[in-house]
């Protein structure tokens, strides 16, 4: 239990999270519970891991905005790992496992499928956030990490984009499988709003017990009136 007590429950619950999804995914796999295409809903699995684990990321800051609780921002880091790892599987089950290392036939898709070079897109832009991720890159960029690291600003409503678009239904209409989407564009645009200062800081102003309890009121003790 000394192993664990070098954690906060925060940081467990990350990574339970994380490797469970990973290790039901790989047990239902080999346990035959997929559907009739496999590498279809292992791209749907991981890639709705990654946007979860994305989105999650994205609300560390306005829990911390408005309830004042730091450790959130600390988990940033490895709740962003988690989703470029689970969006690399996604990638790699994508390009290797569904089109074979065919490259003709994927550009051949890019070119069809809109929804794919969102994603892409989406992807390739999460490649340096998450290799600069670490303190040491920190030191070294300066001021230059936190501009690079505000492409999650355009990440983010791209990964909405391509989840969203690869969902069977209409988003307007509310038909079909829309759902999720719905809740982690909401999630993701909330994110957005936080961001701006001005909302930013009306917001951190408020006092945490107003947003979470009502103050008590004191109560004068009976018989003491003059």
């Amino acid at each position: 239990m000394k192993f664990l007590s070098r954690y906060t429950p925060l940081q467990i619950a990350i990574h339970v999270y994380a490797w469970s999804a990973f290790v039901w995914i790989i047990y239902e796999l080999f346990n035959g519970s997929f559907s009739i295409n496999p590498i279809q809903e292992l791209e749907q699995r991981t890639g709705r891991h990654a946007i979860t684990l994305l989105v999650l990321s994205l609300l560390c800051t306005p829990i911390h905005t408005i309830f004042k609780w730091s450790e959130p921002l600390k988990r940033r880091r490895t709740l962003g790992l988690y989703a470029f790892l689970y969006a690399t599987i996604h990638v790699i089950i994508f390009v290797d496992l569904d089109y074979g290392l065919a490259w003709s036939l994927l550009i051949q898709e890019l070119v069809e499928k809109p929804r794919l070079i969102v994603g892409l897109i989406a992807f390739t832009l999460l490649i340096p956030l998450a290799i600069t991720s670490f303190d040491i890159w920190k030191k070294r960029l300066g001021k230059n990490w936190k501009r690079l690291h505000r492409l999650v600003y355009l990440i983010a409503p791209l990964a909405f984009l391509h989840y969203a678009w690869s969902k069977k239904g209409d988003l307007l209409s509310l038909q079909g499988e829309v759902a999720k989407p719905l809740i982690y564009g909401l999630i993701i645009a909330i994110f957005l709003i936080f961001r701006i200062p001005p909302i930013r800081k009306a917001i951190a102003s408020f006092p945490t017990q107003v947003l979470i309890l009502p103050p008590k009121k004191d109560h004068q003790p009976e018989g003491d009136a003059t």
